[in-house]
């Protein structure tokens, strides 16, 4: 009876004109269209931002554009060009199911609860969360927060995490990171917490950066990957070829220091723990 069922379904589309076909993988994809479509920031410096030039950089961006790129593009044998798209915290998630992009690069960690949706690649950066303020604030550390207004982007590891350790901090979302700064400077809160790395980014290209700073012990801990379509096992091996070739070459740790070296956008050395964990990703060939 199965049988006959399969048959007469098979007819009605040959009939139809119809030809089933299987869902298209992220590697066909792109050797069909010759694009890799990547979700990423436009304010979130040094990782992705839009510069004074116009032009649309960053940590993230180069990673893309010089790693992973180029193994991609060997994997489907043909010249692949790269083309970016906004994303945001609440964005970037359904972005990617929907298939409007291909891979998030920004600066999303990865947590097993997001591993629920997407599949991450390997971590290219380690940082934590902590606090901007005011120079002279009250607030010093995670504990100072309580009764306080405080900023996050929606979507967050932060803002999460704010609900379950200080349950009593006025907690105020915005969609991304220029928001919830707007939102400080104007004194509507009295803290925004981000990934520390973020918030000396932020303040970096603040028009008075010494006006503020950025306190608090790391409180909690911001693995980044760039963030996967679930389940697309050839496209993440493909990503992280490129990630690993740039690790052994020591592309990566280039591209590393031109944005966060002494002389980067963002100084934030790198520390020993650190590059030894980036090293230990890049498996033997």
């Amino acid at each position: 009876m199965k049988q006959t069922s399969n048959l007469l379904l098979t007819l009605v589309f040959v009939l139809a004109g119809v030809t089933p076909t299987l869902a298209e993988t992220t590697l066909e994809k792109i050797a069909r269209t010759g694009t890799l479509a990547v979700g990423t920031r436009t304010g979130s410096p040094p990782f992705a931002y839009v510069d004074k030039q116009n032009e649309w950089v960053g940590f993230s961006i180069d990673l893309v554009e010089q790693l992973i790129l180029p193994a991609v593009a060997k994997k489907v044998g043909k010249p692949v060009k790269l083309e970016k798209k906004e994303s945001t915290p609440p964005t970037r998630i359904p972005l990617l199911t929907s298939n409007a992009v291909d891979m998030i690069a920004e600066t999303m960690t990865d947590t097993r609860s997001r591993r629920e949706s997407v599949d991450f690649s390997l971590t290219f950066f380690v940082t934590g969360a902590q606090f901007l303020v005011k120079k002279g604030s009250a607030i010093k550390n995670i504990k100072d927060i309580a009764g306080k207004r405080v900023a996050a982007q929606q979507g967050s590891t932060n803002a999460k995490i704010i609900r379950e350790r200080v349950p009593t901090a006025q907690l105020r979302e915005f969609p991304d990171q220029p928001a919830a700064f707007q939102a400080l400077v104007q004194r509507q809160v009295d803290a925004y917490t981000n990934d520390g790395i973020q918030l000396a980014g932020l303040k970096a290209k603040a028009p008075n950066p010494r006006d503020w700073e950025i306190v608090g012990d790391f409180y909690s801990y911001e693995p980044y990957g760039m963030a996967l379509r679930k389940g697309d096992s050839d496209f993440r091996t493909a990503v992280n070829n490129g990630l690993m070739e740039g690790i052994d070459s020591g592309r990566f740790f280039e591209i590393y220091e031109k944005w966060f070296g002494p002389k980067g956008e963002v100084p934030y050395p790198m520390s020993p723990d650190v590059k030894k964990f980036m090293v230990y990703q890049a498996v033997p060939k």
